[in-house]
């Protein structure tokens, strides 16, 4: 009996001491590790606390211990979220992407309270496969580690995982007999790899260097080990039945299916999942990345994104559907298939409830989470009868292109989740999440996004704006508080709209409003934005320490150009339609100049930098030969997209130090030039023959390597943000849009 007490008390004490505030070795290291790249000036006064998990949801909890800040979570992340909220709350600081302000404090804030928060979501969810492209295409260690960094201050535990795919698919191909000479049609540059994946195109932007797989292998293995370092549970890629060119002269009996994604690229090849090779494929190909990046058991599968399938037949989609999920039930038996709902968005005239139910029916509802893609805009979930019982993620998403218009939904970022959470008719609806096409940009949107992780009622954007004012330039002004909620009700009050609107500089020179992706129409008036601009100006003095203001200034300055320079480009165009040379001249010449002042304002700003994705592009490669291709990819990505005559071009556009002055002005500077020759000749301006020069114009500049643009920032953004505000309010206010 006494020897039965003793047991059952060691028992007891054994599990006391594995669910005390005792951490864990590696588990402290590593939360330890993270504060001190946060706030290295007082790292030593935090203590980390292990806390159970609530209800099988994320928890952590912050309060004072003597001298010490408390840091409690049921894993890292958790501890990263509760010094995020001790950062914001105490210490009025901000991390983010355009301007951090962090300040280094001696003595830490008491917690007067112990906060205690549970998300009641179980998924917080991260990127988009165009992100990997769009934004990260040339990120090293360090850009990542910081990036990670954030993504765990903002709560997310759901990242995809794109980096270093190509080798686990060099691997695999080179076990089925295809050497590399024949897999270099197949893969895509650097800066093309998400449309690869996604079975769009090949080989375009490439061939790829062994350097380049050899080194994004190493890269992908520390971003892995980091996220898990976190708790967090990274998206792998499984197979989609996306093949090589070449695939048919190894294999001539194989079921291929032609597919062309419709923007100037060759076809590709979709091996069909009837085939058996399908699934010889699909276990080759994950149990070689399960060897080299280990798994969370998530995997992301999209066959026919902006790709139809060949029938609309719902037999045919069910087969589908369970062919490709059964490849990954077959090496891992805990697989859950993580799809983008962006299909049933994209391709709505094909995918009609009986086709949407096929594809989603075939895998059991608990292997199966959708992401709502769009949701701040199409919520897809509300067409679909919340996907049918399938567990679904909220998404924002923003961005196309990694446009960096200022733009956004914020009332419905601030509501819309914790109201389709609340739903009755949200179905299973098990997370939010973040899908920009592009990210470094619109700051403040992105954070209160994130804002909704740890609660479950709506946010007050308002009164939010004003705190997050507050934090991200360390001190209070009510000028700013005011601009702040104009811009909540002009540019971040967007309409439905792929992206936000473009300046008409970043236009294909035209007398139109607008032309191809360069879509100008505003869904607020500019004048407004003008007031905001005015009050940024009136706290610049006051604000000017904070990088974080310093960045908002541009951005700001810069948008109020960017809309300005359409009355500016409407008054040429209306100047050569009535034959009026001497006004023709005038507009055209202060069109230009107004670039050229933008590009100066935009010099100010590492994010604003052509130069610096340049070099960040060549910094890949080892060879002369190998950071050409990476900076072909980078300037071609960002303009032509693809070929000569691609129809994406300006898809991708950028205001940009340098793009403006050395991509955009040049086509600008032709076509003005041209007219003006069509005025004085009185002969017919040649449209035609004007956009085969401009497109050859465009093509030498994409593949041009010895013109370098600056790679670090000069000037001072506040004082020609200022000299701008004088030259410019005036004529912006009256300016006739």
């Amino acid at each position: 009996m006494k020897k039965t007490l003793l047991i059952a008390l060691l028992s007891v004490i054994a599990s006391a001491f594995l669910h005390s505030n005792v951490y864990g070795q590696v588990q402290r290291e590593a939360a330890e590790a993270f504060i001190k790249r946060v706030m290295p000036s007082a790292a030593q006064d935090f203590v980390v606390k292990e806390i159970p998990a609530e209800k099988g949801k994320d928890v952590f909890e912050l309060y004072s211990e003597g001298n010490k800040i408390v840091l409690a979570g049921n894993k890292n992340l958790c501890i990263a979220s509760a010094l995020s909220c001790y950062l914001k709350v105490y210490c009025h600081a901000d991390f983010g992407w355009n301007g951090t302000n962090i300040p280094a404090l001696t003595r830490l804030p008491k917690v007067n309270k112990k906060i205690h928060r549970a998300t009641p979501y179980t998924y917080r969810y991260y990127l988009n496969y165009c992100t990997f492209n769009y934004t990260m295409a040339w990120w090293d260690w360090k850009r990542w580690e910081k990036e990670i960094d954030w993504m765990a201050l903002n709560g997310i535990n759901m990242p995809l995982a794109l980096t270093g795919e190509e080798a686990v698919w060099k691997n695999v191909y080179h076990s089925m007999g295809f050497i590399d000479k024949e897999l270099d049609s197949f893969f895509s540059g650097p800066a093309y790899f998400s449309w690869l994946w996604m079975g769009n195109l090949d080989g375009w932007g490439g061939p790829l260097s062994a350097n380049w797989m050899d080194s994004h292998e190493a890269l992908q293995k520390k971003i892995l080990a980091r996220e898990r370092s976190f708790g967090m549970t990274p998206v792998l890629p499984a197979f989609t039945g996306h093949v090589p060119p070449s695939f048919n002269e190894k294999f001539a009996n194989a079921k291929l299916k032609k597919s062309n994604w419709g923007q100037g690229f060759n076809d590709t090849y979709i091996l069909d999942a009837d085939d058996p090779l399908f699934d010889v494929i699909g276990k080759k190909y994950l149990e070689a990345q399960t060897k080299v990046f280990g798994t969370d058991h998530l995997y992301s599968s999209d066959t026919f994104n902006e790709n139809e399938p060949p029938t609309n037949d719902s037999v045919y989609l069910d087969k589908m559907s369970k062919k490709i999920f059964q490849s990954m039930l077959k090496v891992d038996s805990s697989a859950k298939w993580v799809m983008q709902g962006w299909l049933f968005h994209n391709n709505s005239r094909f995918w009609h409830t009986t086709q949407i139910k096929a594809l989603l029916n075939a895998v059991p509802n608990d292997r199966m989470i959708i992401l709502d893609l769009y949701s701040e805009e199409y919520p897809m979930w509300k067409k679909t009868d919340a996907y049918y019982g399938k567990p679904w993620i909220w998404n924002m998403l923003q961005n196309f292109g990694g446009n960096i218009s200022l733009f956004g939904r914020m009332s419905h970022v601030a509501a819309d989740p914790s109201a389709a959470l609340h739903d009755p008719h949200s179905g299973n609806m098990v997370g939010i999440g973040l899908t920009p096409e592009g990210i470094e940009q619109n700051p403040a949107l992105f954070e209160l996004m994130m804002s909704n992780v740890w609660r479950d009622q709506p946010i007050d954007p308002e009164k939010w704006l004003v705190d997050y004012a507050y934090r991200r330039y360390g001190k209070k002004d009510e000028n700013i508080n005011q601009a702040w909620k104009i811009l909540l009700n002009t540019v971040y009050n967007g309409g439905l709209s792929e992206g936000g609107p473009e300046s008409i500089i970043v236009a294909r020179p035209t007398l139109k409003r607008d032309n191809n992706w360069a879509d100008t129409k505003l869904d607020y008036d500019p004048k407004q934005l003008a007031k905001a601009w005015a009050l940024f100006i009136n706290a610049s003095e006051k604000l000017k320490q904070s990088d974080g203001f310093r960045y908002d200034i541009v951005d700001i300055t810069r948008q109020v150009l960017a809309n300005y320079a359409l009355p500016l480009q409407q008054q040429a165009a209306k100047a050569y339609t009535e034959k009026n040379a001497v006004a023709f001249k005038k507009y055209s010449v202060d069109f230009l100049q107004l670039m050229d002042d933008m590009d100066d304002l935009l010099s100010t700003r590492k994010d604003f930098l052509l130069g610096k994705w340049i070099a960040d592009a060549r910094a890949n490669g080892i060879t002369p030969q190998e950071k050409d291709l990476y900076e072909f990819n980078a300037r071609d990505q960002i303009t032509l997209w693809g070929k000569k005559d691609c129809p994406l071009h300006e898809y991708s556009n950028r205001q940009w130090a340098g793009l403006i002055k050395g991509f955009y002005k040049p086509r600008w500077v032709a076509y003005f030039s041209s007219l003006n020759k069509s005025l004085a000749s009185g002969k017919e301006f040649d449209a035609k023959s004007f956009e085969k020069q401009v497109m050859n114009q465009e093509w030498a500049w994409a593949n041009n390597h010895t013109t370098r643009y600056p790679d670090q920032p000069t000037g001072d953004a506040v004082k020609i943000a200022q000299a701008l505000y004088k030259k410019y309010s005036t004529k912006v206010e009256d300016a006739d849009y």
